[in-house]
Formats: structure tokens, C-alpha cells, sequence
């Protein structure tokens, strides 16, 4: 179908309303006379609109004539009328051209740098180590690389657990991930505040700098403002300052884990088919073929049509591989399930917990239900939860 419409579209088409008492007679005519019409609309009992080739256009104008009916040409579609229009534009045609020139050299260019994710550290300290290090607003995008900032950025920001840089449009995206600062590395001049960094029922609260909202036995959820770096005067007037404080709170930790009795095991054959497609930006068309196997893995693998650094060409080749699978079943032992469960939940809760974090209570519950064995494991702690937010970052 996509290709017949790109095939109508380089030929060129003509949409054309035609209006009589003798339509079904014409498009009779047109049959036998091999003029070929697509689209066709009964708009009511006397009016039609269809789509015809300029090569058929003249035929039809010659049958539309002998039965006695009237026509308006509505649209003329496809690349010879737009070639056409074009000749007999040229000024607007070369304006257009440089307009295109002009977007396409300012897009090669980064405008501006967006920082998203930092809470601990301020966004000019990153900018600045960037202009520092060459990467600017200004810069020509094909002279940075992605993975040149990504290394650049975790090297000088150890603890930076995750960094993504993305080149989108005019605008170079850097995600960011900070793992937990310790208080004393945040830079004492600038004014933060003091949040949990988890839900918690608070056991102490030590303000040294800042004004303490949380209290004893209170409830406060991740984000909540413990300690407030933003104090007032006498005046009532507000000033920040660096909040700085110790705050505990009775933390809760679970993890479920469920593992099927008897599970299903898929082991490959060894046996695999592959076809192809092509995609244009996100539509794809898959070249269909039978895939011979009735139990399958699919993989897919895209490769650029031209791999050019200065433009994306959003044409991709889908390579689709198919590997034949197998599927066994297997029953297993339910003691040895209920440990294994355990030591994977208590492996999730520990990935969770913070250093230093005391354990006050654990509890472990297994049940069968059916065909799975449900293990529920939960830890209390009393552990630090505050965190250093800088004020307005």
C-alpha cells in the first residue's frame, strides 16, 4: 500500500469532483476504456470525487463530455506539479533554499546546555568545569562527543552514579545521578536545606546550623524538609543559610520474593532465521516471511541506511533474527526455594540499605500458593536519613 502511494506520488495525480446523473456510467466506461481511477468517493447520488493520472486525466475529461456530465479539478498532487510550481517560483524557491541553509548551520550548533538531576551539586559548578574544558554554548556539535563529556564529567565527579549526555537539537541534555554526598563535601557557601531522603519515623533530631522542623516521633515522607536552611530576622525578613544536622529516623525494609514450583526452562535449538525490513523514522515495514519455528526468540538490530555524524538520515535497516527455543519443565525443591528466596530478598534489602544503617528487627514469612513459593522478608533500621539539598539548584 505505502508503495503504490509512493508510485501515485511521483507520477503525479489529479483529484477531480464530478457532477451528473450518469456516474455509474462513466466510471463503467473508464473500466472498459483502462482508465484507472483510485480513491473513489460518492459524495450523494449526483456528485463522485476520484483520483486519476495526468495521463489518464485526458481520457477521462473525454468520456466525462460524451455522458453528459460537469467536472472541477480540486488538487493536483505529486512531485511534477510540485516541480512545476517550483519553475515558476524561483525567488521564493532560492529564498526557501537559504532559509534551509541558514537552519540547517545554526542546528549544527549547541545553544545551550540543560543539567537535569542534581540536588547536591550546583548546576555553575558543572557549566563552569565544561567551559573550562571546551564545551560551550557556540560549539559546533560535531566536534563533541557524547561519550568524552559521560567520561570527562564521572572522573571529576566521583560520585556521580549515572551520567547520560545527549546532543537534542540545539541543546546539549546532561542527566545526572548523585549517590548519596557526604554533608561535609557540599561547599559550605552555598544555602541548603536538609530533606529525608526516605520515609521514616524520626528517633533524633540534632540541628547545628538551620532551623529543625522535624520531631521526635513524627512520620515524614522522602523529600520532606527536616532541617531549614532558610531562617528569619527579627525583622522577619528571610536569609539561608548552610542548614547542618544529624536526623535519625526507624526506617522499614521489604522485599517479596516468588519463585515458581514447576518452571519452564527455554534452551535454543541452535536452529535460527532471519529476515529484513526498513524503517522510516518510527514506522517500520517487515519484508513477512513464514517464521518456521512454532517456540522463538525474536532479536532486532538496527543499522543506519548512512551513517553521516553531521545529519540523521532516519532510515534504518531491521535486521530480525529468530533463534528456535525449546521449553522443558522442571520441578523444584521447595526447602531449597524458600532459601533461595531468602538470600535473594535479603540481597535486594541490603542493595537498599545505607551504610552505617543498625538493623533492629527481621522477619521472615514463606507461602505456597498453588504452583509458587512466596517468600516476604522485612528489616527495621535506625539509620541517618538526611540529605543535603541545595537551596534554588
Amino acid at each position: 500500500m505505502l508503495a503504490i502511494k509512493i508510485w501515485n506520488y511521483l507520477k503525479g495525480y489529479v483529484i477531480i469532483r464530478i457532477e451528473g446523473l450518469s456516474l455509474e456510467r462513466l466510471l463503467n466506461l473508464a473500466l472498459t476504456n483502462n482508465i484507472y481511477l483510485w480513491d473513489v468517493k460518492r459524495l450523494n447520488y449526483y456528485q463522485v470525487e476520484v483520483s486519476v493520472s495526468p495521463k489518464g486525466l485526458d481520457s477521462l475529461l473525454e468520456l466525462i463530455r460524451k455522458v453528459g456530465c460537469k467536472e472541477e479539478i480540486l488538487q493536483e498532487r505529486g512531485l511534477p506539479f510540485l516541480l512545476e510550481r517550483v519553475k515558476r517560483r524561483k525567488t521564493f524557491v532560492v529564498g526557501f533554499i537559504l532559509f534551509i541553509v541558514s537552519i540547517f548551520l545554526l542546528s549544527s550548533f549547541i545553544w545551550k546546555i540543560e543539567i537535569n538531576g542534581l540536588e547536591q551539586t550546583p548546576n555553575e559548578k558543572i557549566i563552569e568545569y565544561l567551559n573550562e574544558n571546551g564545551i560551550s554554548s557556540g560549539k559546533p556539535k560535531m566536534t563533541i562527543s557524547e561519550a568524552d563529556i559521560e567520561l570527562m564529567l564521572i572522573n571529576k565527579f566521583d560520585y556521580f552514579s549515572f551520567i547520560e549526555v545527549q546532543k537534542k537539537g540545539i541543546k546539549l541534555v546532561i542527566d545526572i545521578k548523585e549517590e548519596p554526598l557526604p554533608p561535609e563535601i557540599i561547599d559550605r557557601d552555598y544555602p541548603t536545606n536538609i530533606i529525608a531522603k526516605k520515609k521514616g519515623v524520626i528517633t533524633k533530631v540534632v540541628a547545628r546550623n538551620g532551623e529543625a522542623l522535624a520531631k521526635v516521633g513524627e512520620i515524614v515522607k522522602e523529600g520532606q524538609v527536616l532541617i531549614s536552611g532558610a531562617m528569619l530576622t527579627n525583622e522577619q525578613e528571610v536569609y539561608l543559610v548552610h542548614a547542618d544536622g544529624e536526623v535519625l529516623a526507624r526506617t522499614r525494609y521489604e522485599a517479596v520474593v516468588t519463585e515458581p514450583i514447576v518452571k519452564k526452562v527455554e534452551k535454543e535449538t541452535g536452529k535460527v532465521f532471519k529476515q529484513k525490513g526498513v524503517k522510516f523514522n518510527k514506522r517500520g515495514i517487515k519484508f513477512i516471511k513464514d517464521i518456521p519455528f512454532d517456540n522463538y526468540k525474536e532479536y532486532i538490530e538496527e543499522d543506519k541506511l548512512i551513517d553521516w555524524d553531521i545529519i540523521d538520515i532516519p532510515v534504518r535497516i531491521i535486521t530480525y533474527e529468530y533463534r528456535e527455543i525449546e521449553i522443558e519443565e522442571v520441578k523444584q525443591d521447595i526447602e531449597f526455594l524458600k532459601q533461595a528466596n531468602q538470600i535473594k530478598a535479603i540481597e535486594e534489602i541490603n542493595g537498599e540499605i545505607a551504610e552505617g544503617a543498625e538493623i533492629v528487627t527481621k522477619d521472615v514469612k514463606h507461602s505456597i500458593e498453588e504452583n509458587s513459593v512466596n517468600t516476604t522478608v522485612i528489616l527495621e533500621t535506625i539509620e541517618e536519613i538526611g540529605k543535603k539539598v541545595i537551596i534554588d539548584n
